[in-house]
């Protein structure tokens, strides 16, 4: 088996502290692949009255989250990480549950896909609440990365939210 950390970081981190953000990045990694897989399943399988316009909005935010994913792992292998695109190794490691439908309609999927962009979205808040004082660059990374899966959940929150309802 390989070392997963090198004897580097970037330069102005302690190394322990590099070492450390990379650590916590690898759960992000984790979370943008199923992300991603989860959005091309959806893609794949809406179907209804909107399936066209759920499909195509879509397509967009799984090539967005794809490069995030690529963003993360190399910042990783910035601070002297290594990171794990391996799909045994995500499933072993992630703390939620899999994607629960196939064939679906449109507003089923969106509100199932609404609950693991909260997922993601929380948990990039809180690994950005602690790398912060750390790396404002890798803050920098997840800050531009939560700003756009918000827009995007704003974009599902908007297909299932019923003109002149209150909650």
């Amino acid at each position: 088996m390989t070392e997963k950390y090198s004897d580097y970081t970037a330069p102005g981190l302690a190394q322990e502290n590099g070492h450390e953000i990379a650590g916590l990045l690898q759960s992000r990694l984790y979370a943008l692949n199923d992300l991603h897989l989860v959005l091309k399943h959806v893609h794949w399988n809406v179907v209804g009255p909107n399936f066209i316009a759920i499909h195509e909005m879509l397509d967009p935010q799984t090539e967005v989250v794809r490069g995030f994913a690529d963003e993360v792992a190399e910042r990783i292998a910035t601070l002297g990480g290594s990171p794990s695109g391996l799909s045994g190794e995500l499933v072993s490691k992630r703390h939620w549950e899999d994607y629960p439908l196939f064939k679906a309609d449109g507003t089923t999927h969106l509100a199932e896909l609404e609950k693991v962009y909260d997922g993601v979205i929380g948990d990039h808040r809180d690994v950005l609440n602690k790398v912060g004082e750390l790396d404002p660059i890798t803050e920098d990374l997840l800050i531009g990365q939560a700003k756009a899966l918000e827009l995007f959940q704003w974009f599902i929150r908007s297909h299932l939210d019923k003109a002149g309802a209150t909650s």
